[in-house]
């Protein structure tokens, strides 16, 4: 009677432990979801095409952010699954502690980050922490979350500059037909634009964008 007594007595002191964590973990999850995920090449990349067509409000960020988050979903869908079969599963049948589970949870997203992040910008990041140098399938979470999120970038920013040069090719082509034309006070975007939409539109690049940045990953 007194071992299951003491036993509720614990099982009661860390059900506060267990709600802190989860809402600890509920308050870091949009943080995680941009820096851990492939969230930041594809949100970027749509933001550019956006830019690109010179449609600066269309389509609007939550459709943007939205069509982001199920690229994203299908992109992480393999990590995702792992972290639910190796962390969320195991610790909802109470085989694992809440710090067993986080570690376990955080190893597939390790391994997707460590796939995209490239060695100097994990050597860059422990120069900046002034951390030892280590193996870089060891790479602590502090480096290796900033070069991934660097490495994203700078990934986002190379397809962004291959799908800007359509567009600027239209553009100066515009440009210099309304010279030609005398039409010198006629604002070339205006007639570039519905250019640009339609060509887009007939290469069904919305298509070709989202197959090609989800393509992108390792």
């Amino acid at each position: 009677m007194q071992e299951l007594l003491s036993a509720v007595d614990r099982s009661h002191a860390t059900m506060p432990l267990d709600v802190l964590a989860g809402l600890t973990l509920l308050s870091i999850i949009p943080l995680l979801l941009v820096t851990c995920t492939s969230f930041v090449r594809i949100v970027v990349v749509l933001s550019l095409v956006r830019s690109a067509l010179g449609a600066s409000a269309l389509p609007p960020n939550a459709v943007l952010a939205g069509l982001a988050l199920v690229l994203t979903g299908v992109t992480m869908g393999p990590t995702f699954d792992r972290v639910a079969r190796e962390a969320i599963a195991p610790y909802a049948r109470g085989q694992l502690l809440p710090s067993q589970a986080l570690e376990r949870a955080a190893e597939p997203l390790r391994s997707f980050m460590l796939r995209q992040a490239r060695v100097a910008d994990l050597s860059l990041f422990e120069r900046v922490a002034r951390h030892a140098r280590v193996d870089p399938q060891r790479a602590p979470l502090d480096i290796l979350v900033p070069a991934f999120v660097v490495g994203e970038l700078r990934s986002a920013f190379a397809i962004g500059f291959a799908l800007y040069l359509p567009f600027v090719a239209i553009d100066l082509v515009v440009a210099a037909i309304l010279m030609g034309l005398g039409m010198v006070m006629l604002s070339p975007p205006v007639v570039s634009l519905p250019v640009k939409l339609l060509l887009f539109v007939m290469a069904d690049g919305w298509a070709l964008v989202c197959g090609g940045v989800v393509a992108s990953f390792r």
